[in-house]
């Protein structure tokens, strides 16, 4: 069985993430280079110039976001990096990104939304944009939607531009395919590694538009000895391998 066919709930594909990088040595990085490379290059089969306006937030999603800018740029495609936490807040890989696109002297602010100024211009890039990237919230959003990101969520929609989510829509519960609250009615889904039960959802097709699910270098194994442990937990595993 091709492996992006999987479907796997939040966390057993969490989990394989920590098998990758744990049991298997794929550093973390580069699952987040292959996952955030093979978004830009979907993406850029459908945008012609620019500007492309990337959300970013604070997690491995909005380190996706940042790979996205990246690949896109290199496309001599304009962009510009929203970010809406402080570049301090960041850590991690995505902390590593950050630092590789301030390198690379990217076009990126941040927003602080409580501040109606900044709000104000926020709204105005999102409405300038040819494509949004909504890089806000990945698979662990759980329970209510907290600020920046309903503020961003809601300025997001209220732009009516096309949107790429990474992952999933933020706001959206990637379980059960319900919204937490404010959430990204996005025009394409990229999500990675699997896809998550909730997207499949004919609910969730408002939200989510068209999906694609993307390998990110995960090695089969890994996918098998998650499968061991779901048997283990008497939860059912993927079919691999045609079984």
């Amino acid at each position: 069985m091709e492996l992006s066919r999987c479907v796997l709930p939040r966390r057993w594909v969490r989990r394989l993430d920590r098998l990758a990088i744990e049991q298997f040595g794929v550093p973390g990085i580069v699952l987040m280079e292959n996952a955030g490379r093979g978004a830009a290059e979907w993406l850029a089969e459908h945008v012609k110039r620019g500007p492309v306006v990337i959300c970013c937030g604070k997690g491995n999603n909005g380190g996706d976001g940042l790979v996205i800018a990246r690949h896109l740029d290199n496309r001599g495609i304009d962009v510009h990096i929203a970010l809406l936490v402080p570049a301090q807040s960041l850590s991690g890989d995505a902390a590593t990104n950050w630092s590789i696109v301030q390198r690379s002297r990217l076009d990126a602010a941040y927003y602080e939304l409580a501040d109606i100024a900044r709000r104000a211009a926020f709204s105005e890039r999102l409405t300038a944009a040819e494509w949004i990237v909504d890089a806000l919230l990945g698979t662990g959003a759980q329970g209510e939607i907290r600020e920046p990101y309903a503020t961003a969520i809601e300025a997001l929609d209220a732009a009516e531009r096309p949107v790429l989510a990474v992952d999933l829509p933020s706001g959206l519960d990637c379980d059960t395919g319900e919204p937490l609250g404010p959430c990204v009615r996005a025009t394409l889904t990229a999500t990675f590694a699997a896809t998550k039960p909730g997207l499949i959802r004919e609910s969730a097709r408002q939200w989510t538009g068209r999906l694609r699910v993307f390998d990110i270098g995960a090695p089969r194994a890994a996918y098998r000895v998650l499968a061991e442990e779901m048997r283990s937990a008497g939860e059912q595993p993927p079919p691999l391998d045609g079984n």
